[in-house]
């Protein structure tokens, strides 16, 4: 859906675009000047690395700029334009249901509405729309989250999680255990919640969102 190659073109051309260096653009959002340097792109191994989505929404807010003018602006669209395509879509108050995932915490059953989005030939994202102020200040009502089950995640991604009781939340992935979930909340005014792997049904990853 989204290239490793295609991101960080996007966070040097906003770079470009605010009279920047990538390592300027770092510092101005409060991140370690080097997070963008081209050296921490690839691994020494060759693997690729990804920026954060925590990094990177921490530098949207440091310029007002949203994930669609950050998409755009690197040519990300433009890429995937050719791989466009409808994908599940369900109301996040409706997540909680029975009936709408399987056990992976892919879309199953009946009930589910369809966005079209950028996404790759053997995608498996899917798409929650925000309802109410819970998620603020990142998530707005009416905001829809692009979410991927297959997508690895990592301390400081934002995800979905759902629990066995039926309880979905999305927050970000502080630590991961064999046995314990940390996770930290989106909006301030809600404290951390740490979970036992055993109440947790799944977590996916948020690639995005349309806001």
């Amino acid at each position: 859906m989204i290239t490793h190659r295609a991101i960080w073109s996007a966070i040097d051309t906003l770079a470009q675009r605010r009279g920047l260096s990538v390592s300027g653009l770092a510092r101005l959002a409060g991140l370690d000047p080097t997070a963008f340097n081209p050296s921490k792109r690839v691994s020494k191994d060759g693997r690729e690395r990804w920026p954060s989505t925590e990094s990177i929404a921490k530098t949207l807010g440091s310029v007002n700029e949203s994930m669609d003018q950050f998409l755009a602006g690197g040519g990300v669209y433009e890429q995937a334009d050719a791989h466009k395509a409808a994908v599940p879509l369900l109301g996040f108050a409706q997540a909680g249901a029975g009936g709408f995932f399987d056990s992976g915490g892919f879309p199953a059953g009946q009930g589910w509405d369809e966005v079209s989005i950028p996404v790759g030939p053997n995608s498996s994202t899917y798409a929650l729309e925000v309802s109410g102020e819970s998620m603020l200040p990142l998530y707005r009502d009416g905001d829809v989250i692009i979410v991927s089950p297959d997508e690895q995640i990592r301390r400081g991604d934002r995800v979905v999680v759902r629990t066995l009781d039926g309880e979905v939340m999305a927050k970000i992935l502080h630590r991961q255990t064999a046995n314990t979930v940390e996770l930290h909340s989106l909006n301030p005014e809600h404290p951390p919640r740490s979970l036992s792997a055993k109440e947790i049904d799944w977590i996916a990853r948020i690639l995005w969102a349309s806001q």
